[in-house]
């Protein structure tokens, strides 16, 4: 599986390490947020409010070099939108490994 990196963020950032943090931190402050918001919207099979958290976290998965995990999230905001839920486990196990990271950021 692919592993979260600093590779895009030291991107954007170009070199400014203050910028750099400013975009750790807002990972870190809103990516849980709206993990939480879409794993309560799961568990109320509120299919639509739950690809709409989905598209949020696909900016941050995108942040912290993730280019499957935000291309998964693309296919699975569509299936959500139709109530299919086919790829959670598959965006759960990235989510995961998202958390993992930014808590050592």
């Amino acid at each position: 599986m692919e592993k979260p990196n600093l590779s895009y963020i030291q991107e954007l950032s170009g070199g400014d390490a203050s910028f750099e943090k400013v975009l750790i931190g807002v990972v870190q402050a809103e990516l849980p947020v709206e993990i939480a918001e879409y794993e309560e919207n799961m568990k109320n099979s509120a299919f639509a409010k739950a690809a709409e958290n989905v598209h949020k976290i696909k900016h941050k998965l995108g942040i912290v070099g993730l280019v499957d995990g935000y291309e998964l999230a693309i296919t699975y905001e569509a299936e959500l939108k139709e109530d299919n839920t086919r790829l959670e486990q598959a965006f759960k196990d990235i989510l995961n490994s998202v958390i993992d990271f930014i808590k050592d950021l």
